[in-house]
Order: structure tokens, then C-alpha cells, then sequence
């Protein structure tokens, strides 16, 4: 019964028409949402049911623009390979005040700094630094802001 109520959590904070919803919706699911977060229609949490420790952590004043994914848990699931290449698992931490611009995705175990941006279209495999900027597939360092 859990899996039906966190599926239909996750249809409430990727389609709702209201950011308070949507911000609810992720709270109710398991996860951390700081103060003032905005949270851009069509955001994709991919996890899994067996996989209850992890979750996204979204600090203060973070904007999250439209169609982000964010990737808790990633493995070949039935194919062959799962013997192979181990399943990628981890919490996702979005400190205060970052920026996500749109269709970004974020990989398993990430962690973005304070007051960073995540360029749109970027692929996020690594941490990223307080009031960095960064872009592209990889993100990789653009440019270092400076500290408020």
C-alpha cells in the first residue's frame, strides 16, 4: 500500500498546477524540502521501492527549474550486466540557495554546494563546490561566483 501512495506522491509533485503542492507532495514522499524551495512542473525522483534510505534533500531558497530528474538508484535491473556493474545508490543534497536550471539530471550520491548553479541540459556526476557554476555532459567548472 506504501508503493501506491509514494507512486501517487510522485504524480503530485511532477503534474501539480501549484509549487505549494508539488513542494507537499515531496515532503509527504520521504524527503527533505527547506523554506521558500521552488519546484519546476515535471520533476523526476527515479528510485526504487526497496531502496527506503535514500532520499533528496532540498535546503532553502533552492530553484529547481522544469524537467529535472534526479537519479537516487540506477542499475541494469534484470539484464545480465547487473552481474557486472554494480547498482549506483545515494542520496541527492541540494544545498541552500542552488540553482538547477531546466532538463538538468543529477546521478546518485551528488551533493551541490551553497548558492551553486547547474547549468540547463547538464549531466551532474560529481559534487558540486559551493558558488560554482557549472555545464555540461559531464557538468564540468565554468566559473566560481562570489561568496554572499
Amino acid at each position: 500500500m506504501a508503493s501506491i501512495f509514494s507512486k501517487c506522491l510522485k504524480l503530485v509533485y511532477s503534474n501539480a498546477p501549484l509549487n505549494r503542492l508539488r513542494t507537499l507532495a515531496l515532503r509527504l514522499d520521504g524527503n527533505s524540502v527547506g523554506e521558500d524551495v521552488y519546484l519546476g512542473p515535471s520533476l523526476l525522483v527515479i528510485t526504487d521501492s526497496k531502496s527506503k534510505e535514500v532520499h533528496v534533500s532540498v535546503g532553502d531558497r533552492v530553484s529547481i527549474a522544469p524537467r529535472v530528474t534526479v537519479i537516487l538508484v540506477s542499475g541494469a535491473n534484470k539484464s545480465k550486466l547487473s552481474s557486472m556493474i554494480p547498482w549506483k545508490v545515494g542520496s541527492v543534497h541540494l544545498s541552500d540557495d542552488c540553482w538547477i536550471g531546466t532538463g538538468v539530471i543529477i546521478y546518485p550520491g551528488v551533493s551541490i554546494g551553497k548558492g551553486a548553479v547547474v547549468v540547463s541540459g547538464s549531466v551532474v556526476t560529481k559534487n558540486v563546490e559551493a558558488f560554482n557554476v557549472v555545464g555540461g555532459v559531464p557538468a564540468k567548472l565554468i566559473k566560481v561566483l562570489e561568496p554572499f
